[in-house]
């Protein structure tokens, strides 16, 4: 198959499954305008992040990586009232794209932006209520640190989602010298050996390719914060 045939069925699924939305659809059409890179999830992602944080009830939400906030709407629209999200960016301008899109969506009180970066930013977490659901999907080479704050912040019983595990089939070469690559690859070393975790990792292909995610249930006490 081709990624114009895995195209097409993502296509199918979205028109059959996820009626017009205009917010997210201006969400991507801003992101677009503004020259950000076309790497959001798909719509059939982003309703599976979204059914991910319904099914676990999340009421605390934390997202690494906001680019122009598409994910961050599917994920903030899961909230119960009273629920709070927080996504990092490091970028201000892509930061200030997303809180124009969080607002037309309706979202600004329940999701905030913080920017900078993420390893700058999420010491600053450390100490508030625990997350439900951490979302990492900010640069690959730093994986392994997201995953250890990840295990700081995430509560017992909490799930932690990875995207972009599989770099096009790339995550089996060791001796790869892509970066990503190898920050994948690290990360993954770090999920087979945390006895307080229970992960897998799903190959995906679509409209964004062939790639696929991470999902890491955290069974153990929430790990001390990275020094």
């Amino acid at each position: 198959m081709t990624n114009e045939q895995w195209s097409t069925v993502d296509q199918y699924f979205s028109d059959m499954l996820m009626p017009p939305d205009a917010a997210l659809e201006a969400a991507l059409a801003a992101s677009d305008a503004a020259g950000m890179p076309t790497i959001s999830v798909s719509p059939s992602q982003g309703a599976l992040l979204y059914l991910l944080a319904r099914t676990l009830q999340a009421q605390r939400i934390l997202e690494l990586g906001t680019l122009g906030a598409y994910s961050s709407i599917w994920l903030g629209r899961a909230l119960p009232p009273g629920g709070q999200m927080i996504t990092l960016e490091a970028d201000p301008g892509h930061a200030e794209v997303a809180r124009t899109n969080l607002e037309r969506a309706g979202l600004s009180a329940v999701v905030e932006v913080r920017v900078g970066p993420a390893l700058t930013t999420l010491p600053t977490l450390a100490g508030m209520p625990l997350f439900d659901l951490v979302f990492i999907d900010a640069d690959k080479a730093n994986m392994p640190a997201y995953f250890r704050w990840a295990r700081a912040l995430t509560r017992q019983g909490g799930l932690i989602i990875a995207d972009n595990v599989v770099r096009r089939g790339a995550v089996v070469d060791a001796n790869s010298t892509d970066p990503n690559v190898q920050g994948v690859r690290t990360l993954i070393a770090a999920l087979a050996d945390d006895p307080g975790v229970r992960a897998t990792a799903l190959q995906t292909v679509g409209s964004k390719g062939y790639d696929g995610l991470a999902l890491v249930l955290v069974t153990g006490k929430p790990l001390p914060p990275p020094r």
